[in-house]
C-alpha cells in the first residue's frame, strides 16, 4: 500500500496529547507537580513491589520524596530495572543497551539518568540527532540499508547518519560521533555538518519496537543536514548499517511510500524536503497540516 504524507506521519505520531492519556490507559509519572513519563496500569501494578523506592498512586506514581538528589533517584531507578530484568517482568528489557539517557525536570535540569531500553516503560521524553547528507544542486541523499541483525526495524532504510543522546552528550557532539562511527566520515567532514532545527512526535509501541505494544515513546529529533560533493561517499563501519546508496529525490519519495524507511526517520526526510523546497504549498494539499505535525507542543519539561 502507498501511502500519501500525512498518513506517513501518522504512522510515527501516533499518539495524540489532544486527548487526555489518563483517558488513553496511561498514569502520569510526576516530578513535583511536574508530569515527566506516563506508565501503563501493569507498570503502575509492578511499581507497588518497590515501596521503599516508589509512590503509587490510583492517579500517579512519583519516586519516593526521600530521593532528594540526582545520585539517589538514579540508584533507585537502576535497582527497580534490575530487579525487574532478574525476573523477567517485562519483555522490552531484554533489550538492555547499558547506555544512560538524561530525564529533564523543571527549569531544564537533569533529575536523573535512566536506561535507554526501559524508558518507553515510563513514557520518557528521549532526544536524538539526525543528519541527512546530500548532494547539493541535485538533493541527491546517501541513504543507509539497517542491519538485518538489528533488533529493531532491521533491513529497514534510514537516515545517513542517527543516534540517541546519551546522558552527559550533546546533539552536535552525538552527531559527530555516530557521523564518524556508522558512516567513516572525517572530521573534516563532520566539521561542515549545519544544526537546522528539531522535529518531535510520539507513538505508541508497535510490533517493531520491541517488547511490550502500547508503551508510549514521546521523542525529539536535533536535525542536521551536511552537503557534500560527490567523492564524498560514507561507507558502513560500526556494523549499524548494511550498505549506503546515493537515492534521487524521486527514489526517496517512492521508498517513503512503500514503507521502507524506519518509522522516525521518514519525518526527517519530510522535514528535509520541507526545508529545501521539494514538499511545498503549491505540490501538497496537507502542506500546513504536516508542517503542524512536525513540531508540536509536548507536556513535557525540555532541556
Amino acid at each position: 500500500m502507498h501511502l500519501n504524507i500525512l498518513q506517513i506521519i501518522s504512522q510515527c505520531d501516533s499518539f495524540s496529547f489532544e486527548l487526555r492519556p489518563q483517558d488513553q490507559g496511561f498514569i502520569p509519572f510526576l516530578f513535583g507537580q511536574a508530569i515527566i513519563g506516563y506508565v501503563r496500569l501493569f507498570v503502575q501494578t509492578a511499581l507497588k513491589e518497590l515501596p521503599d523506592y516508589w509512590e503509587v498512586h490510583e492517579s500517579h506514581v512519583s519516586l519516593s520524596s526521600s530521593l532528594s538528589t540526582f545520585e539517589s533517584r538514579t540508584k533507585a531507578i537502576e535497582y527497580t530495572l534490575n530487579y525487574w530484568r532478574e525476573r523477567g517482568t517485562f519483555q522490552v528489557l531484554k533489550g538492555w543497551r547499558n547506555e544512560l539517557y538524561p530525564v529533564y525536570g523543571p527549569n531544564k535540569t537533569v533529575i536523573f539518568a535512566f536506561e535507554r531500553a526501559a524508558c518507553s516503560l515510563f513514557g520518557l521524553l528521549t532526544f536524538g540527532s539526525h543528519m541527512t547528507a546530500y548532494i547539493r544542486d541535485t538533493y541527491e541523499m546517501w541513504i543507509p540499508r539497517r542491519s538485518k541483525k538489528k533488533p529493531t526495524y532491521p533491513g529497514m532504510l534510514d537516515n545517513t547518519v542517527a543516534g540517541g543522546i546519551a546522558f552527559g552528550s550533546e546533539p552536535y557532539k552525538t552527531i559527530v560521533k555516530e557521523g564518524m562511527e556508522e558512516a567513516g566520515f572525517e572530521m573534516e567532514v563532520m566539521k561542515n555538518v549545519k544544526a537546522v532545527g528539531f522535529l518531535n512526535y510520539c507513538y505508541a509501541s508497535n510490533e517493531f519496537t520491541g517488547g511490550e505494544i502500547g508503551l508510549l515513546q514521546p521523542e525529539l529529533e536535533f536535525i542536521y543536514d551536511l552537503a557534500v560533493s560527490r567523492d564524498i561517499i560514507p561507507k558502513p563501519v560500526d556494523g549499524e548499517v548494511e550498505s549506503f546508496e546515493l537515492m534521487t529525490v524521486e527514489q526517496v519519495k517512492a521508498a517513503l511510500a512503500a514503507n521502507e524507511f524506519k518509522t522516525n526517520c521518514r519525518l526527517v526526510i519530510i522535514d528535509f524536503f520541507v526545508r529545501h523546497g521539494i514538499l511545498t504549498m503549491e505540490n501538497e494539499p496537507d502542506y500546513i497540516e504536516i508542517i503542524s505535525r512536525l513540531r508540536k507542543k509536548m507536556p513535557f519539561p525540555l532541556p
